[in-house]
């Protein structure tokens, strides 16, 4: 399409002293490249330039039973595309090369470069999207095209993910007693959680841009890994928790939080007689964000989908993460 392609690695020693660096969960990118395209107006004459960011990048499939069709095999069904990735977001990637071809050919040109962004690591910490600004790539604003149906994402929840690792006394199960199970003491530990959720959900606690969401705070338990022996009670077990929480929120006082509260659990229940509990952070420590809906770029976004679509464009205040926070932190 007529663009400057170039290669940008994933540094994440260099990245790691940067605002909004997450510690990693994949840990070795060699090989693993981000792709930035740019394109320059024939005849250039100042104006603002863009930054079109995407991710390549996906969640797991899950159990391919669970789908109508498989999930490595694309199929059209009622003008809708299945398969793993193609809501998000092979379908904003591939809007945004539309954007691109358009550019390609004749007519009138943007004033100011225009920059694709194809990044490699979204789902986990986004510090890829922190690879491009950091080596250089900005722009005077940035559109991801997530897919979050016919609206304009404003404003965001933080993300935090953290692991709790549990070990303490094994024993057989001839006499289950003798021991803790430590994958059942996860299970207190979340449970305990679930009331720091609870409080932060409460109206008189909540971000203002979420006083009229039905549930906007979610903690959840995504995955745990025990013993490797079934008739022994389990002396180990590490849980993945991903947690929400407002924008405006610092790190430090969510982490404060959750250590005090768990804490607590661990010496108030005697599923702890003699546990080890480790708390260690890898993936998202990623700050929240709120985008003033009368921003110029906001309003262009608006006044575009509605000449496009012949309808008002709603603003919505989104409980999952985006790389939109690296735009406004860097």
């Amino acid at each position: 399409m007529g663009l400057s392609i170039e290669e940008v690695t994933i540094d994440l020693a260099a990245l790691s002293s940067r605002p909004g660096f997450s510690p990693p969960v994949i840990e070795n990118t060699d090989g693993r490249v981000n792709i930035v395209g740019i394109h320059r107006s024939r005849e250039p004459s100042g104006g603002l330039s863009l930054i079109l960011n995407g991710h390549m990048d996906a969640v797991p499939e899950s159990p391919e039973e669970l789908w109508r069709h498989p999930p490595f095999f694309p199929a059209v069904e009622d003008g809708w595309m299945y398969g793993r990735g193609s809501g998000d977001m092979k379908a904003g990637i591939v809007a945004y090369y539309s954007a691109f071809q358009a550019l390609a050919e004749p007519g009138p040109q943007p004033a100011a470069p225009v920059i694709l962004q194809s990044v490699i690591e979204e789902e986990c910490t986004g510090n890829s999207a922190l690879a491009c600004l950091e080596a250089g790539y900005r722009a005077d604003a940035a559109i991801i095209p997530q897919p979050f149906g016919q609206c304009i994402m404003h404003a965001k929840l933080d993300v935090m993910r953290l692991q709790v690792g549990i070990t303490v006394k094994p024993s057989h199960v001839l006499d289950t007693s003798a021991g803790i199970n430590a994958i059942e003491s996860v299970y207190v530990i979340f449970d305990g959680l679930r009331q720091l959720e609870a409080h932060w959900n409460e109206p008189e606690q909540r971000h203002p841009k979420y006083a009229h969401h039905a549930h906007p705070v979610n903690f959840n338990l995504g995955k745990i890994e025990g013993d490797d022996w079934g008739s022994t009670a389990p002396s180990r077990c590490i849980a993945d928790i991903r947690v929400g929480f407002y924008p405006g929120m610092e790190l430090g006082q969510v982490r404060g939080a959750l250590e005090t509260r768990i804490r607590e659990i661990a010496a108030s229940d005697p599923h702890y007689r003699g546990a080890t509990v480790k708390i260690h952070y890898r993936g998202f420590q990623a700050e929240g964000c709120v985008v003033d809906r009368q921003d110029s770029m906001m309003t262009a976004l608006a006044r575009a989908h509605s000449e496009v679509v012949g309808e008002d464009c709603e603003f919505t205040a989104s409980t999952a993460t985006t790389n939109a926070r690296f735009f406004q932190i860097n």
